[in-house]
C-alpha cells in the first residue's frame, strides 16, 4: 500500500463528511433563506456523495486490490476488533449507504420541486440512516482525533436539530 494511496482515501471520506455536515448545517440554521442556500446545500450534498464514490474507490484500488472478498474480510477484521464480532456484512450497507445516498441527490437535481415537496418522514428516515452510518464508521471504527472530531459534530448538528424541531412562541420561547 502506497502512503499517497492511503492518505487519498483518508481525505476522500474525510471531505465527504465536511460536505455533509455542511450541507445539514444549512438544512439546520438556515432553513427556507432561499434558492441561494438551496443551491449551496445541494452542491454540498453531491459532492460528499460523489467523495464516498471517490473513497470507495480509492479503498478498492489501495487496500483491497479490486477484491470484494478481501473487502469482506478487512470489514469483518475491523468489526471484530471494534465489537468483538466477525462480521463483514457491514459492507452491504455501505453499498446501500451509497445507493440511497445517490438517488437522493438525482432526486434533488432532477426534480427539485418534488424533491422539496417530499414527506418529512422520508426525509427523515433517509438522513438517519445516512448519519447511523456515518457515526457507526467516524466515531465507531475510528480512533484520535476523527472520532472527537465526529463526536463534536454529531453533537452539534443534534443540537441544531433539536433547536429546529421545537416550535417557538412570538418571544422566541419554546412553546
Amino acid at each position: 500500500m502506497s502512503a499517497a494511496g492511503i492518505e487519498l482515501t483518508r481525505w476522500t471520506i474525510r471531505l465527504a463528511l465536511a460536505a455533509v455536515a455542511g450541507r445539514w448545517a444549512i438544512a439546520l440554521w438556515l432553513p427556507d433563506q432561499g434558492r441561494r442556500h438551496e443551491r449551496l446545500a445541494r452542491g454540498l450534498w453531491t459532492l460528499g456523495c460523489l467523495l464516498l464514490w471517490a473513497h470507495v474507490a480509492c479503498a478498492f484500488e489501495f487496500h483491497h486490490h479490486w477484491s470484494q472478498l478481501e473487502a469482506v474480510a478487512s470489514t469483518a477484521g475491523r468489526t471484530r476488533d471494534t465489537i468483538g464480532i466477525e462480521w463483514g456484512g457491514g459492507i452491504f450497507f455501505n453499498y446501500a449507504m451509497m445507493l440511497v445516498w445517490t438517488a437522493d441527490v438525482a432526486w434533488w437535481w432532477l426534480r427539485p420541486g418534488s424533491y422539496r415537496e417530499r414527506s418529512r418522514r422520508l426525509a427523515l428516515a433517509l438522513h438517519g440512516f445516512l448519519a447511523f452510518m456515518i457515526v457507526n464508521a467516524a466515531v465507531v471504527f475510528e480512533s484520535g482525533a476523527i472520532r472527537w472530531f465526529a463526536i463534536g459534530g454529531a453533537i452539534l448538528l443534534a443540537a441544531g436539530w433539536l433547536h429546529t424541531s421545537h416550535p417557538r412562541s412570538d418571544d422566541g420561547r419554546q412553546k
